[in-house]
């Protein structure tokens, strides 16, 4: 099946086992550029190194050797990566720095819970706070 996703990058987060996993295989079979991530850089490398063993040519990385590549080509490390990241491409973000594994899984939790009754249905973001525009 082509689902026309051949030069589209996939960032899956939870991806080293699971349905985390399962998604970036599929995407990858499906030619996506994907990223992986996971609780350490070394399971977000081996479940790449696994995804490319399964899709020979497969174009996937760990989220840490991502980042990384993107400040080596740069020639800075991920601290000024990750500052020049939201000076030049995401100025709006509130939280000016990547959301951390836990931030994401307090969000989710919310969402799982009672407090968020009013919420349920709506698609939610753990993006920093990223603002387009104060009206």
């Amino acid at each position: 099946m082509d689902l026309h996703l051949r030069g589209k990058r996939a960032l899956v987060t939870g991806s080293t086992a699971g349905i985390g996993f399962a998604t970036a295989l599929g995407l990858a079979r499906e030619g996506a550029a994907v990223v992986v991530n996971g609780r350490t850089c070394e399971r977000a490398d081996e479940a790449a190194e696994r995804i490319r063993k399964m899709v020979p040519g497969a174009q996937v990385q760990g989220v840490a050797t991502f980042v990384e590549r993107m400040a080596d080509k740069r020639g800075a490390d991920f601290e000024t990566m990750e500052k020049e990241f939201f000076e030049h491409t995401r100025p709006s973000s509130l939280l000016r720095r990547f959301a951390t594994v836990e931030e994401v899984a307090n969000m989710i939790v919310y969402v799982c819970s009672e407090a968020a009754s009013a919420t349920n249905g709506a698609a939610l973001r753990v993006d920093g706070g990223v603002v387009r525009a104060i009206g």
